[in-house]
């Protein structure tokens, strides 16, 4: 509710510094350079076939009318039938797009990413997710809770071209209390109020899964002050809080694959090797993928996913940042490495002990099949948990492993779809499921009117290849049968503000470029350049 007031605020504001100061519409679209415009008093996209959001078909096409960062008209435009009823007159406005042969659909909501650290610009994040769709983002606070919160207000007051952001804040952070303090369950109510009073929205309560006590108090509280709570379950302290567990004790998302085999155990504790370190992150990740194989598939697909679905809790896999592990030579070598991925992520996710998410320096060819199992397994429980029912959310967990950010935007929806969902199924996960699981369903992540101006124009059906959504599009044939390369998304639309997306990748390409220059060869490239004579 918060959020939705500031946004008319914002608007209000903005038409009143137009019309009081004389500002001519035109001038105020121009703060974001070639990059984007607006928003627009009035803005009409014309023609546009619709993909709702909620999981049904098509329809369409429509005019879609946008007043500053409102959705506040869908004209259905039939020639036909408008010439019978006398009625060819097309919306008008500061600015129309002509969406003929194109689709809209919501923009998507990624729940969970990751800024990483600087001297890597939050320009280059923010733009690759906005040219790949992302209008609505939960950024990892890795630079901190106040540098989070910062650029919460530059994004809303439109002083920097980036998604809508809900940072996530871990429980008790941006607090002055001690430890003990923290971890009382009877405080946990005035601990979530004065978060959610300082900003928080999403919170995650990784580090209280020791405590079933704490962990079930605080995901109640911080319900009740109208946040949201996330937890990735650490594999140190599954024995106490699984999946199944945390469901139960009232946490909004569970993210990524711990927790779920581990809720299937004919045993209390997964069985890990003897020197097993947790904090070795090479022990970490290998065995993450060894549990699904001590599952017990039968309860894992029926009683696990039963009780996931009948206890309400949301599943954001975010399965792109681990695909890496079934094969580490083809994370290494994705095709937009070279122009995209900045120099400071392909050195952050070379093989060294020293960086978190960078632990492939002993990885064998049987830890690849173990992972590729895993992910059969886990996507078996995905399409168990969706057909009961249950609410699948959307998430990538990138600019870890080398998942680019962007690119692995449009991976973790064809991911999603291996599982087994329907393709209807995987852009409702991307969309309004997201938004129901940030508790903003009435305000985004559906295209109909009075729902916030956040789309995507693409060039082709995501429904009939998701690759579509590529910045660089998809090879296809045209009615002749020759062969060319679709637009991707043609733009994006974050409040009513009309991104150029083609510009963002040129951007793009120049901040990688200069990223990259003097860099020396690397332990994963160096076999394959061609040396000079």
């Amino acid at each position: 509710m918060e959020r939705l007031i500031s946004r008319i605020v914002k608007g209000i504001c903005l038409s009143l510094i137009i019309l009081g100061l004389g500002m001519q519409s035109s001038e105020a679209q121009k703060k974001f350079g070639d990059l984007a415009e607006g928003p627009y008093d009035r803005l009409v996209i014309r023609n546009a076939m619709v993909i709702p959001g909620h999981g049904g078909p098509p329809v369409g096409p429509y005019d879609i009318v946008i007043e500053q960062d409102q959705i506040t008209e869908m004209i259905p435009f039939d020639p036909v039938t408008a010439e019978r009823r006398d009625d060819l007159e097309r919306p008008t406005g500061d600015r129309v797009i002509d969406a003929s042969g194109k689709y809209v659909m919501p923009g998507l909501i990624d729940l969970h990413g990751h800024l990483r650290q600087e001297p890597m610009s939050l320009e280059y994040i923010y733009y690759l997710k906005l040219a790949h769709g992302v209008t609505t983002f939960g950024p990892a606070s890795d630079r901190g809770v106040e540098n989070a919160m910062e650029e919460v207000r530059l994004e809303e007051n439109n002083e920097i071209l980036a998604p809508t952001m809900y940072p996530l804040w871990s429980w008790g952070s941006g607090l002055d209390y001690d430890q003990e303090f923290l971890e009382n369950p009877d405080n946990a109510p005035q601990i979530a109020r004065e978060m959610v009073e300082k900003g928080a929205h999403q919170v995650y309560l990784n580090g209280i899964t020791w405590n079933d006590d704490l962990f079930e108090a605080a995901a109640e509280a911080v319900w009740e002050a109208g946040g949201v709570t996330g937890v990735h379950i650490p594999p140190s302290n599954t024995a106490v809080v699984d999946a199944v567990d945390a469901a139960r004790l009232g946490v909004t998302m569970i993210l990524h694959h711990y927790g779920y085999a581990e809720s299937s155990l004919d045993r209390q504790v997964q069985d890990y090797p003897r020197n097993y370190n947790f904090d070795n992150e090479n022990h970490r990740f290998r065995e993450a993928g060894t549990v699904w194989q001590q599952a017990n598939k039968e309860k894992l697909l029926g009683e696990v996913a039963d009780s996931l679905a009948a206890y309400g809790v949301i599943m954001q896999p975010t399965r792109v940042v681990y695909e890496a592990n079934r094969d580490i030579l083809r994370a290494q070598n994705l095709p937009w490495h070279e122009k995209y991925t900045h120099q400071l992520l392909i050195e952050w996710n070379l093989p060294d002990p020293a960086y978190h998410g960078s632990y492939h320096y002993e990885w064998t060819s049987d830890d690849e099949q173990i992972w590729y199992e895993a992910y059969d397994l886990w996507g078996d429980l995905i399409y168990e948990f969706n057909k009961r029912g249950g609410t699948v959310a959307y998430g990538t967990d990138d600019n870890y492993i080398w998942a680019t950010p962007g690119f692995s935007n449009v991976r973790e929806l064809q991911l999603i779809r291996e599982s087994g969902m329907h393709t209807l199924e995987v852009l409702k996960a991307a969309t309004h499921n997201s938004a129901k699981a940030l508790r903003i369903e009435d305000e985004t992540g559906l295209v109909r009117p009075g729902y916030e101006a956040d789309l995507i124009l693409v060039d082709g059906s995501p429904l009939e290849n998701l690759r579509f959504l590529y910045s660089f599009g998809a090879v296809t044939l045209d009615n002749s049968d020759e062969m060319y390369r679709t637009d991707g998304i043609i733009h994006t639309i974050k409040d009513g503000v009309v991104v150029n997306n083609d510009k963002l990748m040129e951007e793009v390409a120049r901040m990688v470029k200069e990223s990259k220059e003097g860099a020396e060869p690397n332990i994963a490239n160096e076999p394959f350049l061609i040396e000079e004579e």
